[in-house]
């Protein structure tokens, strides 16, 4: 269909700027987007970046931009692995650019202004051969005046997937949160690890060198003093071990927090453990109702599926007529003959035959949005699954954590006895083996019980969406080897 223009007769003489001027005031139109930045300020759109405590520049812990200089806590490892991780630059990054897509769809409802300019050298070879310079500008105003909302649903689909983004940041967030937590407390569990198999090489030194005391005077036997020996090097071996994974632990974390994986930060000394003094209890149906409302990845799901919901109403007026306003002055010189004309007029634009591209385009939409809806149920479901599961090693933690706390009286007593029987010749060699094999288990098992403990805190509040700052202040800076006994005696040292 032709479009229905109204022509509008220009004055004799018209205010249109000549070529040149026009040219000038196009370069100004055109360098007035980049001046202004951000004119439908699509950035104040787009999430803070991630930091400690809320949003940079928003009462927030700045992001330390200086390297290590001394031993980190517990929350300046957050902070860095929040600041620095590149995750959490990748999320941000993304819904800074799905704001701008918002912007791009709030531009449509604006005006647009477009000019077309041109000059050429022409020549008639008629009988009366003739050249001539032909100059033309014109200046276009255009307006869309209606289109069945099809910006309106474009812009919506823009806005959700902008929320869609803004909750998979938080959501990375919290993954991070819970990734620098682990990193910190399996260098704090391994570090302790190794002063229990260290404490435990030590104890089957002694143990060697008793029975190998006894076997000098004739008062034990050589089967006596290999064992001791053999107990003594598999000791050893394990001390080696927990080192290897001491300095593992160390550069995942340097990994998580930004850094170098072969330069580890110092971490402050490690602080006492405090076991629970009762057991946890909590209403699970009222803690997975709440995580549904609070998971950013469910938050994310829901506005990725309205998304998908608007771009269905957004392809269906694809295919549906527009109505649009044009109006501008135009600009000739032919060979001399200077016009200058104006011109108004709407266009109505229906298309009658696209290839059934839009049925398949709407076919395509639809489906997506099943999809979405899928996803969202999906997600509902693990998030129950998660709470469950993190309620339910926080229970088993907390037993465990009191637990070998009084196995580890026990064992420790145990191997003492053992130890002083054998020196006085009234216990055998494998008493005293059994006893400190059974001590050496019993530290380890109270290292992973207090690990355990301090992360299925964590776990618990990342699977109900209420990882933050706040829960720091619960924890301890470190996990500890044994109850009220420091598992370092000063601060755990990065390996160059």
């Amino acid at each position: 269909m032709k479009p229905a223009t109204m022509p509008v007769t220009a004055p004799a003489r018209s205010a249109f700027a000549p070529l040149p001027l026009t040219l000038a005031f196009a370069a100004v139109l055109a360098a007035a987007p980049a001046l202004a930045l951000d004119p439908l300020g699509s950035d104040a759109l787009a999430p803070p970046r991630p930091t400690l405590g809320g949003s940079e520049g928003q009462g927030a812990n700045p992001c330390p931009e200086q390297p290590v200089s001394g031993p980190l806590s517990l929350t300046e490892v957050v902070e860095r692995a929040l600041c620095h991780n590149p995750q959490t630059r990748e999320v941000w990054a993304n819904a800074r650019a799905q704001a701008a897509l918002v912007g791009v769809a709030q531009a449509a409802y604006l005006p647009g202004l477009s000019l077309s300019a041109g000059q050429s050298r022409n020549r008639n070879d008629s009988r009366k051969p003739e050249s001539y310079t032909q100059k033309n500008a014109g200046l276009t105003l255009s307006y869309l005046l209606f289109d069945f909302g099809a910006r309106a649903a474009t812009l919506e689909n823009a806005r959700q997937l902008l929320a869609a983004a803004a909750a998979t940041q938080d959501s990375t967030v919290q993954a991070v949160f819970l990734a620098a937590l682990q990193a910190y407390y399996q260098v704090q569990a391994t570090e302790a690890a190794l002063v229990a198999a260290r404490e435990s090489e030590r104890a089957s030194l002694e143990s060697f060198n008793a029975a190998d005391a006894r076997y000098k005077v004739g008062t034990a036997t050589p089967a006596d003093r290999l064992q001791a020996q053999t107990a003594y090097s598999q000791a050893s071996l394990k001390r080696i071990q927990a080192d290897r994974d001491f300095k593992n632990a160390q550069g995942t974390l340097a990994n998580v927090i930004g850094g170098e994986a072969h330069r580890p930060p110092a971490l402050v000394p490690a602080t006492p453990v405090v076991a629970p003094t009762r057991e946890f209890t909590a209403d699970v149906d009222a803690l997975v109702a709440e995580a549904r409302r609070r998971r950013p990845d469910l938050v994310a799901a829901e506005a990725q599926y309205q998304a998908a919901q608007a771009n269905v109403e957004a392809v269906r007026a694809a295919g549906l007529p527009t109505l649009s306003l044009s109006a501008g002055p135009a600009y000739q010189d032919l060979g001399g003959n200077v016009s200058n004309t104006s011109s108004i007029g709407v266009t109505l634009n229906v298309p009658l035959f696209t290839g059934f591209s839009t049925t398949y385009k709407v076919r395509n939409a639809e489906s997506l949005k099943e999809a979405r809806e899928a996803q969202r149920e999906r997600i509902r479901q693990q998030v129950a699954l998660d709470v469950w599961k993190a309620y339910q090693g926080l229970i088993t933690a907390g037993q465990s954590l009191q637990t070998t706390a009084d196995l580890l009286v026990s064992a420790e007593a145990a191997e003492k006895v053992a130890l002083g029987r054998y020196k006085a010749g009234l216990g055998s060699i494998l008493d005293v083996l059994n006893a400190q094999s059974a001590l050496a288990a019993a530290r380890q098992q109270r290292v992973q019980a207090t690990f355990e403990w301090n992360v299925s805190r964590a776990t618990l509040a990342q699977s109900m969406g209420n990882l933050d700052i706040s829960l720091l202040q619960s924890l301890p800076d470190a996990a500890t080897a044994n109850a009220g006994q420091s598992a370092a005696s000063g601060p755990i040292q990065g390996s160059n």
